[in-house]
């Protein structure tokens, strides 16, 4: 990205941040209204109601900055413009993304509150929870208005191809690999709870080229402390990576975890990587081919037989970091 592009991307982020920052503190003021002694009835006064309008403030707010930046962006990559519509900001307030009413939604943080009451929280700490998930649901729900309408808004310019993801430390193992990866622009943005990623539109998509966002991953990953490595990637996955484990199949492994009996234990393992498409199943079926195990037209009849342990499991079964680093080369973590 050129350095308009960088830095229409950043205001855009500091504008999101600065609303989402203001509607959660507002959102906590609100929560500190409610009566701990009939939590339900204070809501129903009218605190859920005006909790509510925060957050759909917020979501206003957050769309209508959808056609200035998209506009910006298209600019300083030295686009014309050539917009066929433009976002209407209401569209993306006053709902949840599933749909539901904003203070439906909101509500759950009360019933948050008072199940940890009833299982013997103390009326405080279970008050700290259900804020907790307040200022959560508050955030994301800001945030996914404004990427919707980004979203819309980027249909909108036509000389707008798709986006990159840009990614914001401090993040997620789930984001990290994302970094940079360019989508076309009918492409959903996928997100989880706190996500801080957001699009960066882009006029030319060139596939598989990955420009990087804000951080590259492996760069990300090595400025970390070996305790930033663990808590972000966990333990064992961030050893695999220092021993040159492959992130996204490290990452993404994790999707698939399940446990399964094979060679006389208990084990760890992923789906990840086993359809006929993974990268696994691809180099199982190559292995077996190669030992004379399948016919070499087996093509997408082949099956599996081993189940793709996970990188934890391995280094428990390793004896030496050798042998780890074979079962990682052998399990697909490494190439």
């Amino acid at each position: 990205m050129n350095a308009k592009t960088r830095a229409a991307a950043l205001r855009h982020y500091r504008r999101q941040q600065r609303i989402t920052r203001l509607t959660v503190n507002d959102v906590q003021a609100l929560w500190r209204l409610l009566d701990t002694s009939d939590l339900s009835r204070s809501w129903e006064s009218g605190i859920g109601r005006r909790m509510a309008g925060v957050v759909g403030a917020g979501q206003l707010a957050s769309a209508r900055l959808a056609d200035d930046y998209v506009d910006e962006v298209s600019e300083a990559e030295g686009a014309d413009s050539d917009r066929a519509g433009v976002v209407r900001p209401s569209a993306f307030a006053g709902l949840a993304a599933d749909g539901r009413s904003l203070e439906s939604l909101l509500y759950l943080s009360v019933i948050t509150t008072k199940e940890s009451i009833g299982r013997g929280l103390g009326v405080e700490d279970a008050m700290m929870r259900g804020l907790r998930q307040a200022l959560t649901l508050s955030g994301s729900e800001v945030a996914q208005a404004g990427r919707g309408a980004v979203g819309a808004s980027m249909v909108g310019q036509r000389t707008i191809q798709g986006y990159v993801r840009v990614v914001n430390p401090p993040a997620c193992s789930r984001c990290i690999i994302l970094a940079g990866v360019e989508y076309g622009w009918n492409r959903g943005f996928q997100r989880h709870p706190r996500c801080d990623c957001v699009h960066l539109p882009t006029t030319l998509i060139a596939r598989n080229q990955n420009r990087r966002g804000y951080i590259d991953p492996d760069a990300y990953f090595t400025r970390l402390s070996h305790a930033e490595q663990d808590r972000v990637f966990t333990a064992a996955g961030a050893r695999a990576i220092r021993e040159g484990a492959d992130m996204n199949q490290v990452v993404n492994a994790r999707r698939g975890m399940y446990t399964t009996s094979a060679y006389g234990r208990t084990l760890q393992a992923t789906r990840e990587g086993t359809t006929t498409r993974g990268f696994f199943y691809r180099q199982e079926r190559a292995r077996d081919i190669a030992r004379g195990r399948a016919p070499a037209d087996v093509g997408r009849e082949y099956r599996l037989t081993t189940p793709r342990l996970l990188p934890e499991q391995i280094f428990e079964l390793a004896d030496s970091r050798d042998e780890a680093i074979a079962m990682l080369r052998r399990f697909a973590y490494l190439t």
